[in-house]
């Protein structure tokens, strides 16, 4: 028994008697035993800590491809995009020269 432990007994001793009194700081210290294990059960160890850093440099990891691959999606589909258009806009010029060259010549 601790030194508070000891204190306690002596004080339910006299008031309780001494099978009462030990059973009574038994029961406690059993309690606060257990109050103790499920302390440290959600406390952080350095392990913990140390698995969580490694968890999350993967996931950043992780995280960082996804976005450059999503990234050279975009920018492929953003030259498709563009290339289809200047495909559009160059037909419709090149249709559109020969009556431009008509207005012209029939103009003088």
């Amino acid at each position: 028994m601790i030194v508070s432990e000891i204190k306690l007994y002596e004080l339910l001793k006299a008031k309780l008697g001494t099978q009462e009194a030990e059973a009574f700081v038994a029961m406690l210290t059993k309690k606060v035993g257990q109050k103790i294990d499920d302390a440290k059960q959600a406390l952080a160890t350095k392990e913990d800590i140390s698995n969580l850093r490694t968890e999350l440099k993967v996931d950043n990891a992780n995280t960082r491809v996804e976005v450059i691959k999503w990234m050279f999606i975009f920018w492929v589909g953003q030259l498709a995009a563009r290339v289809l258009i200047a495909n559009f806009f160059l037909r419709k010029v090149k249709y559109m020269i020969p009556v431009v060259s008509r207005f012209q010549i029939s103009g003088y």
